[in-house]
């Protein structure tokens, strides 16, 4: 391998190393924050996962304690009305100052007392608007927030008490609503943004949520898999609220933590993008200069042989006129007609060539023998002529008989100077096939393709732009392919050449 390929391969190596480092780095450093990230929300997540178990701990006794509170009430309504019936069954004689210290030290409870047809013989601690109505029934759908007590007094007569709960009590009950309301407000709207369901104590009938798709919560699939996550992901946390019960918080990680964890896979995406769109630009620009080199290395060539080709004519001609075996000046006239085509060879390229249509068997035909006396005379070149007289295509015919001979001649070199080489032209439906094969020694299977890259030459002699700059003249003068189709270590090589028909 020149020169050339061993320092283009280990900047490629460098670059695939560099960018290995780049991605290590990237992936450590990355998952480190994110962990350290991850760290900071899940004590978040514990902490406010505490505040809800405190919280709800909270709820239930202030509701206890209003509960207890609205059965005292019940316990002194009862009173009152108890005191009011022994006052009106006591007999004249009796000391009622008791029962009626009971009565007028009632200052919260609102009290209504009726007579049989419904008149209000006496209120208390009721509104003004109630307190000048003369019977219930004016109250309408009001007097329905009243319990009532009714006390027989004598045969068909009786007293209604009529009472509720104090305003006090409602202001509290108002409350501890408010409480719940808020404590479930803060479950679901958390700081954390992490997404909540709570549900009751069968775990699968949801009583409130946070921060979830409603998609998940509409199909019964979704959010048994949602909340089978959310199980894997933290345990649920029990909580105990007297209107629900046992109930049960189902969290996990916040939508922002789970963005993070993939973002070092998308950075590194455009990272690799990037190297990938880097290698790209530099190897056009790689191989763009190598271009203008060859160009110009190949037009300077074809000025150079110009004038001593021109004295060579001269000369022959001079040859031609004395008195010497005349087969000379004939040979003399083949190599020099031939270093002319060499020279119309080397000008062409970096140009677009003109094609024409040509016959692909004649031009070979014409070109092997010429070829054959002037190579070793152990190597023997046979051309297996299809059984058609032509296939006509658009060629080049300079520069595809310089891709014959560059094959030809790389074939020798294979077979150290010894052995046969066979041309055979095959053709199908589309295309044209001019397969060139020897007996040399073969190229490995790792080598095929590295054998048409610029600099690329196993002689000690030559530049390695041969079978370079014959690819070139295939691929991209005559649109076809040049390929090894196939090679046998010390059996030989089959390489061909590929022309689509016109």
């Amino acid at each position: 391998m020149a020169r050339n390929d061993q320092h283009s391969a280990r900047w490629k190596w460098l670059l695939f190393v560099s960018a290995a480092i780049v991605f290590v780095v990237i992936i450590v450093y990355s998952n480190k924050l994110i962990n350290n990230i991850a760290q900071e929300e899940r004590k978040r997540i514990e902490i406010w996962a505490g505040a809800i178990s405190y919280k709800a701990q909270i709820v239930n006794e202030t509701e206890n304690f209003f509960n207890s509170i609205k059965l005292e009430e019940d316990n002194h309504a009862k009173i009152l009305a108890t005191a009011i019936q022994k006052i009106i069954e006591a007999p004249l004689d009796e000391d009622i100052t008791f029962y009626q210290s009971i009565i007028s030290a009632n200052k919260t409870v609102p009290l209504l007392v009726t007579s049989s047809n419904g008149n209000i013989d006496a209120s208390v601690n009721v509104p003004d608007s109630v307190s000048r109505m003369r019977n219930v029934k004016e109250m309408g759908d009001e007097l329905e927030k009243y319990n009532s007590l009714t006390i027989p007094y004598l045969r068909n007569r009786y007293l209604t008490i009529y009472y509720q709960e104090s305003p006090a009590y409602s202001d509290l009950h108002v409350v501890i609503d408010n409480l719940v309301q808020s404590f479930f407000q803060e479950t679901v709207i958390n700081s954390a943004s992490v997404p909540v369901i709570i549900t009751d104590s069968t775990k699968t009938h949801i009583i409130n949520t946070g921060n979830i798709d409603s998609a998940k919560l509409s199909n019964p699939t979704l959010l048994a898999s949602t909340l089978s996550k959310m199980k894997d992901a933290n345990a649920p946390i029990e909580i105990n609220l007297l209107d629900h019960g046992t109930c049960y918080v189902f969290y996990e990680e916040s939508a922002v933590l789970k963005q993070l964890r993939i973002f070092p896979f998308i950075e590194m995406g455009f990272i690799i993008v990037f190297i990938i769109i880097a290698y790209l630009l530099f190897s056009t620009q790689r191989r763009s200069e190598q271009n203008r080199i060859w160009v110009g290395m190949s037009k300077e060539t074809a000025h150079q042989l110009g004038t001593p080709i021109s004295s060579l004519m001269a000369w022959n001609e001079l040859l031609k006129e004395m008195d010497v075996d005349q087969s000379i000046p004939t040979e003399i006239g083949k190599d020099v007609k031939r270093l002319e085509t060499i020279a119309q060879r080397f000008s062409k390229i970096g140009s677009a060539p003109v094609l024409d249509d040509t016959d692909l068997i004649a031009v070979v035909g014409e070109f092997v023998p010429y070829l054959q006396s002037r190579i070793s005379s152990m190597v023997k070149i046979t051309f297996n002529k299809p059984e058609q007289e032509s296939i006509v295509l658009p060629l080049n015919r300079y520069l595809f008989e310089w891709v014959i001979e560059n094959l030809c001649k790389n074939a020798v070199d294979a077979m150290d100077g010894k052995g046969s080489i066979n041309i055979s032209i095959t053709e199908d439906k589309k295309f044209v096939f001019v397969d060139v094969e020897d007996t040399g020694k073969g190229i490995p299977s790792k080598m095929q393709k590295k054998i048409f890259s610029p600099g690329y030459t196993s002689k000690n002699r030559g530049w390695g732009l041969g079978l370079t700059l014959a690819k070139r003249i295939i691929n991209e003068y005559h649109r076809g392919k040049l390929f090894v189709k196939s090679s046998v270590i010390n059996q030989g090589t089959v390489m061909r050449i590929q022309l689509r028909k016109a």
